[in-house]
């Protein structure tokens, strides 16, 4: 048994996922393709842009490849990490914001 909690990415899943969907799995890849390619954001700000969300969607192998691609397009460990902590600052935040509406029910409840 492995100790690993998720299974490795292995070249057998991508093409098990590729031959299961072949057409859906092509188009995602055009797309993933499109949306990292330089444009009004370079390349290494949307990698530090996926770091982050990586963070909050708490995804083990987006966190991993994107913080490689980061890295490779230039990103140093200090801009990886401050992106982290803006993903920790925003889903940290996000809670706080919400306590909107716990503190809304409360006083109505109060009245």
């Amino acid at each position: 048994m492995s100790d690993d909690l998720y299974p490795k990415a292995t070249q057998e899943i991508y093409n098990r996922r590729k031959e299961l969907t072949p057409h859906t799995h092509e188009a995602f890849e055009a797309f993933s393709k499109s949306v990292f390619a330089d444009g009004a954001l370079p390349e290494k700000t949307k990698q530090l842009i996926a770091v982050a969300v990586a963070h909050v969607t708490q995804c083990p192998y987006c966190i991993q490849g994107h913080t490689k691609l980061a890295h490779r397009k230039g990103a140093t460990d200090a801009e990886i990490m401050e992106a982290i902590w803006v993903a920790a600052e925003m889903r940290a935040g996000g809670a706080y914001a919400h306590s909107t509406l716990a503190l809304d029910v409360l006083a109505k409840e109060h009245h």
